[in-house]
């Protein structure tokens, strides 16, 4: 009785283009007389797989300087957003107080 009807499509609509076929194609590779390079000759001591970083006496004081000035800054914003957290709820609690006053006034005189 409450089926659900599924509709069908017989036709689809709109363009239909039949599919493209694909021609392939031959890669031809070029021979050539050069004989590779000869394989260098290992060493005893491996090179590093990447750069050294050497800090100077003054980058280090940089960055310690600069890892302070970070941490200032964000707990200066995290403590200026806690403190607009904590005046909001207080204003809002006086408010509270305030319009529950005036509510229990107005009962009072009726």
């Amino acid at each position: 009785m409450l089926r659900p009807k599924v509709p069908t499509m017989p036709q689809p609509t709109g363009l239909v283009t039949p599919p493209a076929f694909v021609k392939p194609t031959a890669v031809i590779q070029q021979h050539t007389t050069q004989t590779p390079a000869p394989a260098p000759v290992a060493s005893s001591a491996p090179a590093p797989a990447r750069p050294t970083v050497q800090l100077t006496p003054s980058a280090v004081i940089a960055l310690v300087g600069s890892g302070t000035a970070v941490v200032l800054v964000v707990g200066a914003v995290l403590v200026s957003m806690l403190l607009a957290v904590a005046i909001t709820g207080a204003s809002v609690a006086i408010c509270a107080l305030v319009i529950r006053s005036l509510l229990a006034s107005e009962g009072k005189r009726r």
